[in-house]
Order: C-alpha cells, then sequence, then structure tokens
C-alpha cells in the first residue's frame, strides 16, 4: 500500500464526516430549534413585537430609539452595558418629566402617574425600581391621545 492511496482512503470519511456535521449542525439543528420555538412560543421567537393601531411599534426584549421630546427615552447606550436594554431606572425616568412637559403641556403629575404605573421591583433588596421605556410611552399615547395624535401611526 503506497502513501498516495492511504491518504485518499483517509481523506473519504473524514469529508463524509464533515459534511454530515454541516447538515446536522448548521441546517437540521437550527431548523429544529426554530420550529419548536414557534410551535411552543411564537410571541417570544418573534421578538415579543408590540403593535399600536396594527402597526409594529417596537419589542418588549429591545430598547426603542425614541427621541421625540414628548415621549420618555431609553438608556443612553453610554449609561448601560449594551444600550439595548428595554428598562429604565425609576429615577432616570421620573428626571425626565420636566422635558415631557414642556413638550406635551400635561401637568407633572399626570406624567408621574403613568410612570408610576409602570414600576416594576426587583428581587427583595437586590437592584433599583425600574420602569419598562415602551410600555410608559404606549401608556402616555393611549392615556392622552390629544396629545399624541400627530406622533401614532394611522
Amino acid at each position: 500500500m503506497s502513501f498516495k492511496s492511504g491518504a485518499k482512503s483517509s481523506i473519504r470519511p473524514i469529508l463524509g464526516i464533515a459534511v454530515v456535521s454541516l447538515l446536522l449542525c448548521g441546517l437540521f439543528f437550527p431548523l429544529l430549534v426554530t420550529g419548536v420555538g414557534q410551535a411552543l412560543f411564537p410571541s417570544q421567537a418573534n421578538g415579543e413585537i408590540v403593535q399600536l393601531n396594527g402597526h409594529p411599534v417596537g419589542s418588549v426584549l429591545i430598547a426603542q430609539g425614541f427621541n421625540s421630546s414628548m415621549l420618555l427615552h431609553p438608556r443612553p447606550a453610554n449609561q448601560s452595558a449594551s444600550g439595548v436594554d428595554p428598562d429604565l431606572p425609576l429615577q432616570d425616568a421620573l428626571a425626565q418629566v420636566p422635558r415631557i412637559q414642556n413638550a406635551t403641556k400635561l401637568t407633572t403629575d399626570q406624567i408621574t402617574t403613568v410612570i408610576q404605573r409602570h414600576v416594576e421591583g426587583t428581587l427583595w433588596i437586590f437592584g433599583s425600581p425600574y420602569v419598562d421605556v415602551l410600555q410608559v410611552n404606549l401608556d402616555l399615547i393611549s392615556t392622552y391621545p390629544q396629545v399624541y395624535n400627530s406622533t401614532i401611526p394611522a
């Protein structure tokens, strides 16, 4: 047996294993995981998209880039680890009340009440209270449609 024929015989099983591994790990497994996710958790698998008047306006899982002075803004990327955190510490949300008040002419109490409706706690003594920016903004829009009429998709 020569070296050349020995090399050819050892390449064939290696290529076979590579192709089978590629198909299993690169095609079948991702399709299986995607199918199971879609079947058991369709909302989560699709990003938990929030709709307003039948239009997608954001995801519960990822911060939205709100830049209107009439809306609550998410935490800037330089203040959080990733810049995609959908939640905002309560004190940061309350610090934005004067800006929202100036833009909307709503009272401080009206805006604070909406923010307070969305305060979520933390586990026992760990962490600070926070709010979901998207949910607060959607609540502002639905509670005061006369103010936010021009910002709502038709």
